[in-house]
């Protein structure tokens, strides 16, 4: 495990849009971001091609990889925060340098798309990632809550979970202690298997949902697909964060149909990440405890930052 140094004040972070194009009103929502970072003493750093959109639907595979290691290989950034979600930030994994990236270790923050970003950093090179709130968000939100959480995590080194608004409700009872992986369902459902696979053994697996996006049978087409490729046989616990469709159908309902009697790990319901205001910071590839009998039931119990 490889941690990341802490984010200090005059620290410059670099920006890079691995996934969907910085167009339109993106681009107003990404400087509007930059001045809000800026106004809290920090420098921020626009990739070389953060606002392409070369093949009208993404910049290139190539050039978002290229961003992403120049941004590890440049001394002056100390946190890499992607711009925003999208469909394809899993474009990338060919030409990411890998071996530069455990050389240069750095905080990596994005959430969404992004999910298959920082889970496959955090499977080749050993870097702690992290799932929390996207650059653009943070002047698009109604809150100031996730950019906090940002603040907090990185620059503060709290490992607090976003206690406030979190909302815990046990799913199924018991107590695991595993490393994090995980984020957004969908993302993590195409890293099962292939290539690219992950390695979910002996890990607590965190996820969530754009209800917009995936109503309740294409959540439970996902779950069933990790089941079958026995992605529950190999975790010790499951954290469930936000999941809204116009159905009301709850995603730990989905899960418990998929996952039945069979399994003996515990499940957490929690309102502090995902699609929402309220997104906290997840570590992906440290420790944590899932403990149903305590009202904090999900603790971190490793440094993420240093």
């Amino acid at each position: 495990m490889i941690i990341p140094n802490r984010l200090k004040k005059g620290d410059t972070i670099g920006v890079v849009a691995p996934s969907d194009p910085i167009i339109g009103d993106n681009i107003e929502e990404i400087q509007r971001a930059k001045e809000l970072v800026e106004k809290d003493g920090f420098k921020v750093k626009f990739s070389k091609n953060l606002f392409s959109n070369s093949n009208e639907y993404s910049a290139s595979a190539k050039e978002k990889a290229e961003d992403i290691n120049n941004m590890f290989a440049d001394k002056e950034i100390k946190m890499i925060w992607c711009a925003k979600g999208g469909e394809n930030s899993n474009s990338t994994f060919e030409y990411l340098d890998y071996e530069l990236i455990k050389d240069n270790p750095k905080i990596v923050c994005g959430y969404s798309d992004i999910t298959s970003l920082t889970n496959m950093i955090t499977a080749k090179t050993g870097l702690v990632t992290f799932s929390g709130t996207n650059f653009k968000t943070i002047a698009t939100d109604e809150t100031d809550y996730s950019y906090k959480e940002v603040l907090n995590r990185f620059a503060k080194c709290s490992l607090d979970l976003g206690k406030e608004e979190s909302g815990y409700k046990t799913i199924k009872e018991g107590y695991a202690e595993g490393e994090l992986i995980g984020g957004n369902l969908c993302l993590t459902k195409g890293m099962v298997a292939g290539k690219y696979k992950l390695n979910f053994e002996g890990k607590i697996l965190f996820l969530e949902e754009l209800g917009y996006e995936t109503d309740p049978a294409l959540a439970s087409n996902f779950l069933y697909y990790m089941k079958q490729n026995e992605v529950f046989d190999k975790i010790k616990g499951l954290w469930i964060g936000n999941y809204q469709h116009e159905s009301e159908i709850a995603l730990e309902k989905i899960v418990l149909d998929v996952i039945g009697e069979e399994y003996s790990f515990p499940i957490v319901k929690s309102n502090n990440f995902g699609h929402i205001e309220t997104k906290t910071v997840i570590p992906i590839g440290t420790k944590a405890i899932i403990d149903t009998n305590v009202d904090e039931k999900v603790k971190l119990i490793e440094q993420c930052v240093r």
